[in-house]
Parts: C-alpha cells; structure tokens; sequence
C-alpha cells in the first residue's frame, strides 16, 4: 500500500481545473463558504451525504459516485494509520514462525513491518496481538497444557490454526457418535491402504459424514507436535495430524487416538498431543483406545506369545485386517522390537512439496 492515499477533494479540483472555476465561485454554486471548500477540496472535512447531492447538482456525476470515493479514502487514511500503528508492535513477530508459515504457504511475506503484523493477524483470525495472545499464545483456557506447549505455543498456535482454517472448508453434518464409530471401524480397515490417495478421502469423507473434519497439516520446524482433536462446536469436531514421523504406524495410532479424545473426553478441552508428553489420565486413555481398536487385546496376547518374525508380523496384520507397519511400531513401542528392526514394513511419506 502507499504511504499516500488521496481525497475525494483532488477529483474536486481536477473537475474545478477542467470548467475554469476558481474555488470561490464553486463556493458560491455549492453555497458553502471558501474555507469549506477548501478544507473538502484538502480532504480535511468529511464529504457528507449532503455535499455529495449538492456535488451531484453542480459538477455532475451522482451522489453514490462521491459517497464511494470519499468511503474508498476514509478506509484507506484508516489503515494507513493502522499499519503505522501496527508497525509499532513488530517484535512480536520474533514470537511466531513467520519463516515457516511463509514456507509453508500459511501466509504472505512483507518488506513492511506493520503489514506483516496485520497478515499474521489475519491468519490467526484476531484483532489484536492481545487477543491473540489471549487465544492461542497461553494455552491455558482451551488447550491441554504441556510444558512443551508453554515453549512452542506461538509455534503450536500457528499449526493449530491452521487445522482450522482448513476445517472450517469441510462441511459437515452433524456429529453423530455412532456413525463416527462406524467411521472408525472403516479407517481401521484403510489402513492397509499405502497410497495417501487411496485413503485419504475415503477417511474424510466417512468422518464428514459424522460430524467430524479430519484434516493433515504439515508441523513448522521445530514444532513437536503430532496430532490434536477439539469440538470446533458442539455439533462439528476436528481432529488434525501433522504426519510428524511420515509413516503409517505413527499416523494411525495418531488418528485413533485424537478419536479417543472426542469420544472420551467431553467438549470444553483442546488436547494437543505432543511428541514424548503423551502424559496424564486422557492421554492413557487415548493410547489405550488406539492400541487396542488396532490390535485387539485377545490378538495382541496372541502375537507376543508366538516367535517374532517379519513374515509371522505379515500374517498376523493381514490376519487381523491391518497394515504391517503398526503391528512393528505397537512392537516397538512395548520394547519387543529395537527401533531399527522391521522398519522396511513400514509405509512412509511424503508432503507433496517434498514429494514433487
């Protein structure tokens, strides 16, 4: 935007200049004083709707041609003074991960200070940098607080935001438990689904269809966080994954449990599950929700009381109906497995951009 914006008077004077009028006898054919006019001409008084009918009268054109102009110029003096002000409160950019926000398409780069602030504002959908950091910065009226989200919540707000936006693209009918169970039932057998475009969306469709958005967002670096659910209201959740470790045992385990929390855990609370703090009650309870909607317990006990082997995992997931890979991280996971074995069973991914 420019650092200057000019008023409805500077069309005044060009019309003025074009009819060979002098101000003073504009003055008298608008039967305002000189000074009036002057001050209108310099954008210094307001052009009201009763100027604009008289301008209509005297140099043509109509009303709604002058109350436009003059609205286009009060707008553009306003945020003139905003983005000034704005600008003012630049170092909260050092906050967020502006850098990776505009890597990953979240926002616009700006050379101007207060334009960046006010792009960052309008991502994060607030007013203010207080209101933002009444919403997303402290963590501690919606969100499940870690001592991770107290360092990285600027980074975790940023992320989470963005599941928003993009689940607020996905409508919804309204939540309905037992068909979000049925939902669940079928992403478990998507899981023996490698390819993204296979499963992906069959799985958001199946969860639209009860009242849940599923939504994948890419983690700015540095950011530890894998997955979140949240009632985004009381008839439409949301569950978003980062694909942190970019392999299918982490992003199904991750999947069910976020479900876990919507289905467990009521509707006030925000869980943002952190990479390594998966702690407290509902976290257990997540974890337990997902271990065992993947392996069944009586299946589980059956494969740890039998000699492990890559072929034996293959035949226990096709089995039970699952994809090899979370049957070698659930082994992992318990110890029963170092973390490099197996691993070649395991499906992994890519974001298209690094994909392409």
């Amino acid at each position: 935007m420019p650092d200057w914006v000019s008023p409805p008077g500077e069309t005044i004077a060009d019309l003025l200049e074009e009819q060979g009028w002098a101000q003073r006898e504009f003055a008298q054919r608008m039967d305002y004083s000189p000074k009036h006019v002057n001050q209108l001409i310099k954008g210094k008084v307001p052009l009201t709707e009763e100027t604009a009918l008289r301008l209509e009268r005297v140099l043509g054109g109509n009303a709604r041609f002058w109350l436009e102009r003059e609205a286009q110029y009060r707008e553009a003096l306003t945020r003139q003074q905003e983005l000034k002000a704005l600008a003012t409160q630049a170092s909260w950019l050092q906050e967020l991960p502006v850098g990776e926000m505009v890597r990953l398409g979240w926002i616009r780069r700006f050379s101007n200070k207060g334009q960046q602030v006010a792009e960052c504002l309008a991502f994060f959908g607030v007013a203010s940098v207080d209101a933002w950091r009444e919403r997303y910065a402290t963590g501690a009226a919606a969100f499940r607080a870690s001592p991770t989200f107290e360092r990285k919540g600027p980074a975790v707000g940023a992320w989470f935001r963005q599941a928003e936006r993009l689940a607020a693209r996905i409508e919804c009918e309204p939540f309905d438990r037992k068909r979000f169970e049925a939902a669940l039932e079928h992403a478990r057998a998507l899981t023996s689904e490698s390819s993204p475009e296979a499963f992906v969306p069959s799985l958001v469709e199946q969860c639209r269809r009860a009242g849940v958005a599923v939504v994948f967002v890419e983690a700015p670096r540095g950011c530890p966080v894998s997955g979140a659910a949240r009632w985004l209201s009381p008839d439409k959740a949301l569950i978003a994954l980062s694909l942190r470790h970019k392999s299918n045992d982490h992003l199904w385990f991750s999947f069910f449990h976020e479900a876990a929390h919507l289905l467990l855990h009521g509707k006030r609370v925000a869980f943002v599950d952190m990479e390594g703090e998966l702690d407290g009650k509902e976290e257990r309870e997540a974890d337990t929700f997902a271990e065992n909607h993947l392996i069944p317990p009586a299946s589980w006990r059956e494969l740890t009381g039998s000699s492990l082997s890559p072929a034996a995992v293959v035949q226990f997931a096709r089995k039970i109906g699952i994809a090899p890979g979370i049957v070698v991280g659930r082994l992992q996971k318990e110890g029963l497995l170092q973390w490099h074995q197996m691993n070649d069973l395991k499906v992994r991914y890519a974001w298209e951009r690094e994909a392409g």
